[in-house]
């Protein structure tokens, strides 16, 4: 079956140019993430780049995992706009369980 991949992603909504037509070959984790794919209607980690250690953050810094992100993530528009879209607690679930295998 066909994954969903109808929402924006977090390269395209925060225009970092790290997303999949980098041309600096700096490439976003959360692009090549698959793990993830599909989790909140993005491609791969697009919309649980949070979930995803080395994504850039605030002012281009790279981040670390979550945990020592997440007051960071907390305060991003994008993962505001997520979480406001992504209400349901099933999605929620299956992010849980699948970035605890990556």
């Amino acid at each position: 079956m066909e994954k969903e991949h109808s929402k924006k992603n977090c390269w395209e909504v925060m225009r970092c140019g790290r997303g999949p037509a980098s041309t600096n070959g700096n490439v976003c984790p959360a692009v090549t993430e698959t793990g993830l794919d599909g989790v909140h209607g993005g491609r791969n980690a697009g919309r649980a780049c949070w979930a995803v250690a080395g994504t850039e953050c605030v002012d281009g810094i790279t981040s670390g995992k979550f945990a020592k992100k997440m007051e960071t993530c907390f305060n991003c528009a994008f993962y505001r706009l997520v979480r406001a879209e992504e209400s349901d607690l099933k999605s929620h679930q299956e992010l849980l369980l699948r970035a605890s295998k990556i």
